[in-house]
């Protein structure tokens, strides 16, 4: 449903929190896409996540090749299938293995490892061990967010959200008289110049606010590359009291908030031009997967941007959870050890330990994920092309290694990408269909690159930089965590994994968003290796360079997490409903017969908590609600 992006309402936004190459040193590039053995997926090297391997079937599929699922045998017989090993997959199997302790659990996933967006990256420097999260990476806001069953579910898992205060070093950073930055880009400012002591905010900071080594508004933007009258212009933004919309009501402020991009309220309403207002247009991007071209002139009041002190309409409630809540309930390897605990827990023997701490460091036997005669068996490598209700039963079609499989279950839970099951699924309803469809995910890439030590950094001034007209939008040193047997590099002369995000984006008036993202991803999919690595070693130069960083001595590893399909939509429901009322996602998510649908893709809502309620949600609709 094409719109100019203007007329975009908030249903069109994106949200999200949030999306290891070792190698010799070779001529040219230093690192070149090598695949790690397979007794090792984190450890793997190239692109991670939407990995060659992982989509060339369901792209095939896509794209009109069929699978006949009477010319091959039931191979297999399970009381249940579960389509997807991440977050909301694996915790639809926990959930059904304590309401059926006998049953016969397979899970099939596409990709070489388990986890979906909550990927795990390791590295090996100088025989010691860093970790990396290439994917979902914290528990967003637990206290607040988090529905109770949510919380019961992690506890049972033996996660503390507390234990997190003391493992999460919050002043590190601060006492190092680090702050956040920004860059400014010579292709876009006509200079390259790092400007250290950023006022604003992060959305669900782990910064708290007395210890950010901020500078006064005045002081930041006055060493902006920009003329006299620009940076007057901004410093208004930040700081003035003026109601750009005097003489309207609450409701219409509202309204036409809702419907404004922010990019353009900046320049409407508070005068900047585009070279000014570029000052902010990558620096939503690894929050929404979109920039201010693309996100709400609420959302970004909502989420702390400035420009809004005079407009006196309230904040979105759960906007001042997430802002307000510490963002410290992060594993060193990010969402990753919550799925880890998961397969553990629902595979006996595959890796040691009982506790949150120690499943940081646990080895696990990727041989066993799969063991004949195992009540529960976990499937890499196996992409589901066909689900189809048949009688009392469905039988699941998948293909593995080139060969096409049939597997017969008494249940299904789909917890893959909803994107993909209306060619699963093709006799599905056709509005449900539309519905499963219209769920466009946002690409997004996270790139994990580590250095020898950390002490440009410091020499610079900074732990993380906003990038708003770069490859990489945002810059950062990872989140100082140390917990169970793995400590974090607390000392700049300590090797380090560094955070880089790459959101592609295409610009451009009169193109809906959808459009915008299918053509963003499409773009992502022809970019190579190098490109990242180049892009990586060209940035950090130019922003840690002059701190005494150097690219060809001090760059390990490279890992490019690349997500074709990133963020859902979140607290966003399209027109339609499903003639009872109800909203798009209610009829996508629909249960079909024996078949019901999990993943955080069926809240819209991209965050962990969100996969864990719908994966409950689908038991409950295939077992009947839980007693007691």
């Amino acid at each position: 449903m094409p719109r100019h992006d203007d007329a975009v309402t908030r249903r069109d936004f994106l949200n999200g929190i949030a999306l290891a190459i070792v190698a010799g040193v070779a001529p040219g590039m230093l690192f070149a896409p090598r695949r790690a053995a397979a007794a090792s997926p984190p450890a793997a090297t190239g692109f991670q996540g939407s990995a060659p391997g992982s989509y060339e079937v369901a792209h095939d599929l896509r794209d009109g090749k069929r699978y006949d699922l009477d010319r091959v045998a039931v191979s297999e017989r399970v009381d249940l299938v579960v389509v997807g090993a991440g977050i909301s997959g694996l915790a639809a199997a926990t959930y059904w293995r304590r309401r059926r302790p006998q049953a016969r659990i397979l899970i099939l996933d596409n990709h070489a490892d388990f986890g979906g967006h909550a990927r795990r990256n390791e590295f090996h420097v100088d025989g010691r061990l860093l970790l990396g999260y290439g994917g979902s990476e914290s528990l967003q806001s637990p206290t607040t967010l988090w529905s109770d069953e949510a919380k019961a579910f992690i506890a049972d898992l033996g996660v503390d959200p507390a234990r997190f205060e003391s493992a999460f070093e919050r002043t590190l950073y601060p006492s190092l008289g680090l702050s956040r930055g920004v860059f400014f880009m010579r292709e876009a400012f006509g200079v390259d110049r790092l400007v250290t002591g950023d006022p604003l905010r992060m959305v669900a900071d782990d910064i708290a606010p007395d210890a950010m080594n901020a500078r006064s508004v005045q002081d930041f933007v006055g060493d902006f590359p920009l003329p006299e009258a620009s940076r007057a212009k901004l410093i208004d933004v930040f700081v003035s009291t003026r109601d750009p919309l005097a003489g309207k009501t609450t409701a219409q402020k509202e309204a036409y908030l809702d419907r404004i991009s922010y990019r353009d309220w900046l320049m409407r309403h508070w005068g900047l031009d585009a070279t000014t207002a570029d000052v902010f247009y990558g620096r939503p991007l690894d929050f929404f997967a979109v920039a201010t071209d693309a996100i709400s002139a609420r959302e970004a009041f909502d989420t702390g941007y400035p420009g809004f002190l005079g407009v006196g309409i309230e904040r979105d409630a759960d906007a001042m959870k997430e802002m307000d809540e510490p963002y410290i309930h992060h594993f060193p390897d990010g969402n990753a050890s919550l799925a880890r605990l998961m397969v553990r827990k629902l595979i006996p023997g595959v890796a040691p330990g009982s506790t949150m701490d120690d499943i940081v460091t646990a080895a696990f036997a990727y041989d066993r994920l799969d063991p004949p005669g195992g009540r529960t068996r976990l499937r890499l490598g196996s992409t589901v092309v066909a689900v189809r209700n048949r009688g009392g039963a469905v039988d699941v079609g998948y293909v593995r290694d080139g060969d096409f499989v049939r597997v017969r279950a008494a249940k299904v839970i789909a917890a893959g990408y909803h994107m993909m099951v209306p060619y699963m699924m093709p006799t599905l309803p056709e509005r449900q269909r539309d519905a499963l469809a219209a769920n466009v995910k946002a690409p997004l890439v996270y790139v994990k690159v580590v250095v020898r030590n950390w002490q440009p950094w410091v020499a610079r001034g900074v732990h993380e930089v906003s990038n708003p007209m770069g490859f990489y939008s945002r810059v950062k040193l990872d989140y100082p965590v140390s917990l169970g047997d793995y400590r974090f590099p607390r000392r700049p002369d300590e090797p380090m994994v560094l955070h880089l995000v790459h959101v592609p984006v295409v610009r451009g008036s009169g193109i809906d968003l959808r459009t915008r993202l299918r053509a963003a991803r499409t773009e992502l999919y022809t970019m190579p290796f190098a490109t990242f690595e180049a892009r990586a070693r060209d940035e950090l130069t130019r922003i840690v360079g002059p701190g005494g960083f150097d690219a060809d001595r001090d760059i390990v590893a490279i890992t490019v997490n690349r997500w074709g399909h990133g963020y859902s939509y979140a607290g966003s429901l399209l027109d339609g409903d499903d003639g009872d009322g109800g909203k798009v996602p209610a009829l996508a998510r629909r249960r079909a017969g024996r078949v019901a649908f999990a993943n955080a893709d069926a809240a819209w809502d991209p965050y962990a908590h969100a996969a864990i309620d719908e994966a409950r949600r689908a038991v409950d609709e295939l077992l009947g609600k839980a007693t007691g």
